[in-house]
């Protein structure tokens, strides 16, 4: 299930409270500035920075 823009407009990082940006292949919102991933689940975004993934040493921005 995809992510409704609108939502991803109004979402922020919970931890730096900066703009997330969409990683649709990996079903994740990234936040570039905390390099954390918070996960997508059944079109739902986990917010919790206990359950986000960190960003590799190789993951660049690439939008």
């Amino acid at each position: 299930m995809p992510l409704d823009p609108k939502l991803l407009e109004i979402l922020v990082c919970p931890l730096t409270k900066g703009p997330l940006t969409m990683s649709a292949d990996r079903q994740e919102l990234i936040s570039w500035s905390a390099r954390l991933a918070y996960p997508i689940r059944d079109g739902i975004p986990i917010m919790l920075v206990d359950e986000a993934r960190e960003l590799g040493i190789d993951e660049e921005r690439t939008s």
